[in-house]
């Protein structure tokens, strides 16, 4: 089974290396969005300081679903990176709708043509937005985390929005260069194309996110191994119900396994916890509850 310490470390690092990577890239556009008088970049300025929320959000819930059971909590705190996932899903849809108030408005009102330097500064943050998505996704989908995940498709909603400003600027110079008025819209324009593939991808996450949250079992595919796992101990007879409940990253079994009627209480009670031993060889199975029922052609 993959430590848990371990899962926390590199999970954890990953949050980091959004937050470090969202603060510097905010920095460096804003002040090269300013310098250059780019209003695309000073706004995906703005879009990278928004995600170190997200990213903050992100390293707050993997803390949380560290914390071991308690009364409370019995099942523990796995699900808090699949509420974080939530989280980040709405502030992506929000920053989505932001993006798309701002285009929308800018085509009432004059832009000025930006200075190629805002250029350079994008194709930067494309590159290390691209690197940065990449490595989360491999970490989230590695080490099962919702939060990570969501996270990582915030870093390519940005990739699609530098793209976008990069896209707006290059067409906003060129028209200054060839005194053509009408292109310098063309920023507001593809930003507006991404606001609504940011808004799109948003409500796919969360409502993949809200689905985890409410008690989703894994299906028959998914648990075939557990059964024969559980079949393959001595004294079940059959196993009358498994259900695997995902609980964030990590999955909790409950399992009725059907036994000889006649042996003593503490027998069964052994089979029970060979049962729930076995299943556990499973890496990202916590914990199980086992069910004993006396063997029958009508057990259920």
């Amino acid at each position: 089974m993959k430590s848990n310490d371990e899962r926390y470390r590199k999970v954890k690092f990953g949050a980091w290396i959004g937050i470090i990577g969202n603060i510097v890239l905010a920095l460096i556009k804003a002040i090269v969005g300013i310098i250059a008088n780019s209003r695309a970049l000073v706004a995906d300025a703005v879009h990278s300081a928004s995600d170190v929320v997200g990213s903050v959000a992100v390293l707050i819930g993997i803390r949380a679903a560290q914390l071991p059971p308690d009364r409370d909590h019995p099942y523990g705190h796995g699900k808090a990176e699949t509420v974080t996932a939530i989280i980040v899903a709405v502030l992506l849809f929000i920053v989505g709708l932001e993006i798309a108030m701002s285009a929308i408005k800018a085509f009432f009102e004059p832009i000025a043509v930006p200075g190629i330097i805002a250029i350079y500064a994008v194709i930067f943050s494309i590159i290390v937005k691209e690197i940065m998505f990449r490595y989360k996704i491999y970490l989230g989908k590695k080490y099962k985390s919702d939060a990570l995940i969501t996270d990582a498709w915030h870093h390519r909603s940005d990739v699609f929005s530098s793209i976008a400003a990069l896209l707006g600027i290059g067409a906003s110079i060129i028209g200054g260069w060839i005194e053509v008025p009408w292109l310098v819209y063309a920023d507001p324009l593809a930003g507006l194309f991404v606001a609504i593939l940011i808004g799109k991808m948003a409500w796919k996450l969360g409502s993949e996110a809200i689905h985890n949250t409410l008690d989703h079992v894994l299906h028959d595919e998914d648990t075939k191994d557990m059964i024969k796992m559980a079949e393959s101990v001595e004294g079940v007879y059959e196993v009358d119900e498994l259900l695997a409940r995902e609980h964030g990253h990590y999955v909790i079994v409950d399992i009725k396994v059907s036994v000889d009627p006649s042996i003593t209480v503490e027998e069964g009670h052994t089979i029970g916890k060979e049962v729930k031993e076995r299943i556990m060889e499973d890496e990202y199975v916590h914990d199980v509850r086992v069910h004993i029922n006396p063997y029958s052609n009508e057990t259920s």
